[in-house]
């Protein structure tokens, strides 16, 4: 809304109102707007959640052999990120965009269905939550939306690269001189550094082009549901599933600048894609919100995020990384959410195979796999046995927080460095 203000009165020559039309200046503004929303509304909305009593009223203190007790501990508290991105956004972004009312929507839609989860559990005392199969509709309708948005919108487009090699003189990439729909997605380690999911469903022959978006739909929805339901296995530990997100926020926005960038896609040998640069002006709000939060979510945790926080945070960096052609990046960029998915379909599968043989088999001590290193044997359920045991020491979990923060810096600088390393 700022923004269309402060463009009006460029047009009629008011001295600094054209900042606004700078994306770095609008960036920093989301960013520090959305960190005093999350950390000063933030304090007032933890108070009317104690004095609501909208508590953690159910939580298994035997796992973790420090006894920390966090039962009466605020939750649904994502309602602060989701209001910290809000604000800023609608405020600095051009809502005229589409890649920005698509994350608007992503942060509304996903934020509903996991306060409803947050809601049953709470409210009705109901630990289950939201049944799963509403969870899924939720996460598989939201991907269809994004899948043909993305699809259907003339304003969707991108420009190729394109490589030019000038006799006696170093190959030169640039740009198509008009934009285009394209199934086209970056792909790392590979030179020419593109996929285009058309080419898996070339011999349709002419009917290829549309059958790739179709592929492009399916793969769109696999990816905000496995992504959502990582990062909400992730929220396990004060301050785990706000700080790694935080940290893959800032590796999306890197990649989302340059994508927006036609000089620095071009030095890169990536996609230009234009717009984009409003998906910066989102990103930096997720950032400051997160980073706001994590003022109160850091041990010992003063609020919980819940599933308002951590279905919209998973959510939200899909269909982000969707949009950028990025999405084929998440296993390197998420891995604590891909490793995290994987121990728990892992040992459910072990569990079961177990259960068939008629003996107690698990495969690590607890999953998700944050949980295996603050899980003594002691608790484990007699007759059962446990494939991988170590290590022998347990880790409180503020140390084990901050060893996946490492994890994923790491990661996220390699996905950073994927761009050159072909």
């Amino acid at each position: 809304m700022l923004y269309y203000l402060f463009d009006w009165l460029h047009e009629l020559h008011f001295p600094g109102a054209g900042m606004f039309g700078y994306t770095s200046f609008r960036a920093l503004m989301a960013v520090i707007l959305a960190l005093l929303i999350s950390s000063i509304w933030g304090v007032r909305f933890i108070n009317l959640l104690k004095k609501k009593q909208i508590t953690e009223t159910q939580r298994d203190v035997k796992i973790d052999p420090f006894g920390v007790d966090k039962v009466g501990v605020p939750s649904m508290g994502g309602v602060i990120i989701i209001v910290a991105i809000l604000i800023p956004c609608l405020l600095l972004g051009k809502l005229h965009n589409v890649y920005m009312i698509l994350m608007l929507v992503t942060t509304i839609w996903l934020g509903s269905l996991g306060f409803a989860d947050d809601y049953i559990k709470i409210f009705r005392r109901n630990k289950e939550g939201l049944h799963g199969k509403f969870k899924i509709i939720g996460q598989v309708g939201l991907g269809l939306i994004v899948g043909l948005t993305l699809y259907l919108s003339p304003n969707v487009v991108v420009r190729e690269n394109v490589e030019m090699q000038k006799p006696g003189q170093a190959t030169e990439v640039v740009h198509l001189q008009h934009p285009i729909k394209s199934t086209q997605t970056t792909i790392p380690f590979v030179k020419s550094n593109n996929l285009d999911y058309a080419d898996f469903v070339a011999f349709l022959g002419d009917h290829a082009q549309t059958a790739g978006w179709v592929l492009f739909i399916i793969i769109t929805i696999f990816v905000v549901t496995a992504v959502s339901n990582g990062a909400n296995l992730n929220d396990g530990m004060d301050g785990m599933a706000a700080g790694n997100s935080a940290i893959i926020g800032v590796a999306l926005g890197i990649l989302a600048y340059v994508s927006s960038h036609i000089e620095f896609a071009s030095y890169l040998n990536i996609m230009y894609i234009p717009g984009s640069e409003e998906l910066v002006i989102y990103i930096c709000a997720f950032v400051g919100a997160l980073i706001g939060f994590l003022w109160y979510n850091a041990f010992p945790a003063q609020v919980f995020m819940g599933d308002t926080g951590s279905l919209t945070i998973g959510g939200i960096i899909a269909v982000f990384a969707i949009i950028i052609h990025k999405e084929l990046l998440i296993p390197i960029l998420c891995g604590v959410f891909l490793v995290e998915n994987l121990s728990v379909i892992l040992q459910r599968a072990y569990y079961k195979a177990g259960k068939r043989k008629g003996v107690k088999q698990r495969l690590f001590k607890r999953t998700p796999i944050h949980d295996h290193f603050r899980t003594s044997m002691g608790i484990i359920e007699p007759g059962c046995t446990v494939k991988f045991t170590k290590p022998d020491q347990l880790f409180h979990e503020a140390k084990i927080t901050v060893r996946f923060w490492i994890v994923t810096i790491v990661l996220a600088a390699i996905t950073i460095i994927t761009l050159k390393i072909r």
